[in-house]
């Protein structure tokens, strides 16, 4: 059974389509991607997924449980984890309190000090400036909160919007590297980036959505290879 499960989803903004018929799985233990251009539908399907948008019709299962009723803080609350995109840190609290708002659940406050722990040690950067305002750290820097701050709510599931926006190519490495050390930790991820060429190096398996609906789907591998991924997202 897939972890994620989402069936023949459509979102409206007003009168504007911005999902059609979109259907997507996630196994657990696997990374997959949605890429896509500007507005083609990526956020989205996030927000949808998280419940901070209300889908029009279809259907999202989570661990074989329906979703659509669910409230977003319950969603989290199952092991549904969403680091937004821009990283939206709160700029004038500490590194170390930013982590903390993340373990807002019952669940993940019972277990907050062995988390950070386990965060500060994917992230070393962090804990050498857990008491300096977010807002002073540098782009990748806050990146690696917003990272640390997903993981905090102890996620089956973390899906990442756009975790390399704005930063710069050695930096795009190094945010990939730790998407995937947080895969090898047993997180199942899902990943909207338009770096296709580095998300494609990490993911299993990914779709391409364009105007709001799937065009493409299938292995990393196959789609690295498409002619229209090629031509499309890697200049080739």
């Amino acid at each position: 059974m897939s972890l994620l499960e989402v069936t023949d989803l459509a979102v409206a903004y007003g009168d504007m389509i911005a999902l059609e018929d979109v259907s997507i799985e996630v196994a657990a233990g696997e990374t997959v991607t949605v890429l896509g251009a500007n507005a083609a539908g990526k956020t989205t399907l996030l927000r949808a997924i998280s419940g901070l948008v209300s889908a029009r019709r279809g259907s999202i299962r989570f661990d074989g449980e329906p979703l659509l009723a669910v409230p977003s803080h319950e969603r989290v609350a199952r092991g549904l984890g969403l680091v937004p995109e821009g990283r939206l840190v709160f700029p004038f609290l500490s590194v170390e309190d930013n982590l903390r708002l993340g373990a807002f659940t019952p669940k993940a406050r019972s277990r907050a000090d062995a988390t950070l722990e386990r965060v500060y040690a994917m992230f070393p950067r962090l804990p050498e400036r857990r008491r300096q305002m977010a807002g002073s750290l540098s782009g990748g820097e806050q990146q690696m909160l917003a990272l640390g701050r997903g993981l905090m709510s102890l996620p089956r599931l973390l899906m990442l919007d756009e975790p390399s926006l704005g930063l710069a190519p050695i930096l795009v490495q190094e945010v990939m590297q730790q998407v995937a050390a947080i895969r090898d930790e047993g997180v199942t991820v899902l990943i909207v980036e338009q770096n296709v060429h580095q998300t494609l190096k990490l993911a299993d398996r990914g779709y391409v959505l364009e105007n709001g609906r799937l065009t493409l789907q299938g292995a990393a591998s196959e789609l690295a290879a498409s002619d229209e991924v090629r031509r499309a997202y890697l200049g080739l």
